[in-house]
């Protein structure tokens, strides 16, 4: 009798699949002893036992980075770096953890998940974004840019450098530490989703953190063409050109689009001149160098080399690596993601990052969907259609040796697409690996020159030719040798 006063009697159910229902003997004055220890202090115990009941990857992936939010009676809420982790610790690990709170704690207690605050404010899917610096001159800058449509997240620090757009980097870093002085103007170009755009805003970003009261435009060549259609309908030109010539710093995107219309071409043009005379710096993207841009005004192809051309490259395997940790890291999702997912989307998706980033976000939601960890088997399955694509090892080595094969597994081992190896650039990333399928399939397959040409968009045989001339100079580099006999053993084992 005395021992069912000062004790009671606590059903814990699902303790034990085995036994059934546990019970514990826990002091009527347990919730005393809640209020004894805080959210931080139960959470670790809990973990603490987790930590000898669970394997050690799962512990590592899924608890290690959790951490106690509130205690509230006795219900504990534990913050997750990110969604899915808060939806699978719930669905597998609540339960579970809770049915350890009678030994750890000496008493029961319900735990739920959620994503901390301060990400939750954050976009969930928002890879490739750091947050700001909580700084006077960078909250400043962040006001002024967000009236010109800047975006804040398109920072030096958020850009990841490699080998394919160092240059681009360098020269943008350059004009933003002295705007008017070197590299005027700055023309950066390269494929769609390089990070163009982003180095462009990069270096209003860093003027303005420096100096916030200068004034700066970021327009479109769309926005533009179509501005001083409007200023002409309307008879306010001298108003469009004073926004336009004025301002301190001029970012203009796409000017492949200013081929369309002449009088755009004009009016730019004299935009272009008034800034330059008074040392305003310029900047300027494309998806091609000046000189092939069809249709441009020669005097504006002049202006736009007068400074610095850069062109940006799709990111190599290492590099893609790269930025995929990177921003994994920013959104604290290394855990969940882990190294051989990374590394396997990396080799599959070279594109561009701005593919990359897409197949993280796609992958993420088909695991949220499947309440599946992520792995390379789930990776696989998510972006089976990019696979497919002509990326996948397994593709090529299921295939026949052909022109098709040939350029899918140069395309591949250069980071490019088949559809850049037909097309009418001469860029210098798009150019080797050309060169090189054209050696390969003029080497292994004994095709005819015209027949070749033809495979790469209609170039006719002196095109080839010299492709061919190109490539037996290349060998002479140790690197490139390695790399085209490599490419070229591992095509010899398709069958014919």
């Amino acid at each position: 009798m005395r021992d069912q006063q000062v004790c009671r009697w606590v059903e814990i159910a699902g303790v034990d699949i085995q036994t059934g229902p546990v019970y514990f003997r826990v002091p009527p004055t347990f919730p005393h002893r809640i209020m004894a220890l805080t959210a931080t202090e139960i959470w670790t115990r809990l973990l603490d036992r987790a930590r000898g009941e669970l394997p050690a990857q799962t512990f590592k992936t899924w608890l290690e980075p959790t951490t106690a939010l509130l205690l509230d009676g006795d219900t504990i809420t534990i913050g997750a770096p990110d969604r899915f982790t808060a939806e699978w610790n719930e669905s597998k690990h609540a339960q579970l953890l809770a049915s350890y709170a009678p030994v750890a704690l000496g008493h029961p207690i319900n735990i739920v998940f959620r994503v901390d605050e301060e990400r939750r404010g954050r976009p969930q899917m928002d890879l490739f974004v750091a947050p700001l610096p909580d700084s006077k001159d960078t909250k400043a800058a962040a006001t002024h840019a967000s009236n010109i449509q800047l975006s804040a997240r398109y920072t030096f620090q958020n850009f990841v450098i490699g080998k394919s757009n160092e240059l681009a980097a360098a020269a943008a870093q350059a004009a933003a530490a002295a705007p008017g002085k070197v590299y005027n103007p700055l023309f950066l170009y390269g494929q769609t989703g390089l990070g163009k755009t982003h180095l462009m805003q990069a270096i209003a970003h860093e003027i303005l953190s420096k100096s916030p009261g200068l004034r700066l435009c970021f327009v479109a060549t769309e926005q533009f063409t179509n501005e001083l259609v409007t200023a002409i309908q309307t008879r306010t030109t001298a108003a469009f050109r004073r926004r336009y010539r004025e301002v301190d710093l001029l970012l203009v995107d796409d000017v492949h689009f200013l081929k369309r219309t002449e009088a755009t071409q004009e009016e730019f043009f004299h935009t272009f001149n008034a800034l330059y005379e008074a040392g305003r710096q310029i900047v300027l993207t494309s998806d091609r160098p000046p000189g092939e841009i069809p249709g441009l005004e020669a005097r504006l192809v002049s202006r736009f080399q007068w400074g610095m051309v850069a062109d940006i490259e799709p990111p190599d395997l290492e590099h893609r690596i790269a930025i995929l940790q990177n921003k994994a890291h920013l959104d604290h999702l290394e855990l969940t993601i882990p190294d051989d997912v990374i590394q396997f989307i990396a080799h599959h998706v070279w594109s561009s990052v701005r593919e990359l980033e897409g197949s993280i976000i796609r992958l993420l939601a088909y695991a949220s969907l499947k309440h599946m960890p992520v792995s390379i088997e789930l990776a696989r399955e998510a972006l089976r259609d990019k696979l497919k694509s002509g990326s996948d090892d397994a593709d090529l080595t299921t295939a026949r040796l052909s022109v098709a094969t040939i350029q899918a597994a140069t395309a591949q081992e250069w980071g490019v697409t088949i559809d850049g190896l037909c097309s009418k650039s001469r860029t210098k990333h798009l150019t080797i690996p050309r060169q090189t399928a054209m050696y390969l399939i003029r080497e292994l397959l004994g095709l005819q020159l015209v027949e070749i040409g033809a495979a790469f968009g209609g170039r006719d045989h002196s095109t080839v030719i010299h492709s061919l001339e190109k490539v037996l100079e290349l060998t002479e580099s140790p690197d490139y040798k390695r790399r085209i006999d490599s490419l070229r053993e591992n095509l010899r084992q398709l069958p014919r």
